[in-house]
């Protein structure tokens, strides 16, 4: 009959075997396990970075931007970069970033409080189910 014996189940006890053609059943188990790729949301993680003196028309168009990478299920990084002697101004950064999740708490919760990383200050804000 072209047909052949499949273990199908190994772990289970008893083994489960089945009589079947194998190369079908191969190429369906590889189709069940593409329409499962297709349907799975990876989540990326998307950066947006500031400065301590960033001004409010920038500040706005980031967190328009922040938003919609929030939507869309992604994380969000937002970055305070320092330069030469804006490390002074760290206070400063800690209030941007504060502020940047106090304006998204209603889309996503913050995943990491801000943090600084030698002349870098973040802060990882994940999707609200």
């Amino acid at each position: 009959m072209n047909l052949d014996l499949v273990e199908v189940a190994p772990e289970a006890d008893p083994p489960v075997c089945r009589i079947l053609d194998y190369k079908k059943f191969l190429y369906e188990k590889r189709k069940k396990e593409k329409e499962a790729k297709k349907k799975q949301h990876t989540v990326t993680l998307k950066e947006l970075r500031f400065r301590p003196h960033t001004d409010d028309h920038d500040y706005n168009f980031k967190i328009k931007h922040a938003k919609e990478f929030l939507t869309e299920g992604n994380k969000v990084k937002a970055t305070v970069q320092f330069r030469g002697r804006d490390i002074i101004y760290s206070d400063k950064g800690r209030e941007l970033l504060e502020r940047f999740a106090g304006d998204l708490k209603e889309l996503g919760k913050v995943e990491s409080r801000p943090t600084l990383e030698g002349k870098r200050m973040s802060l990882i804000i994940a999707p609200a189910k």
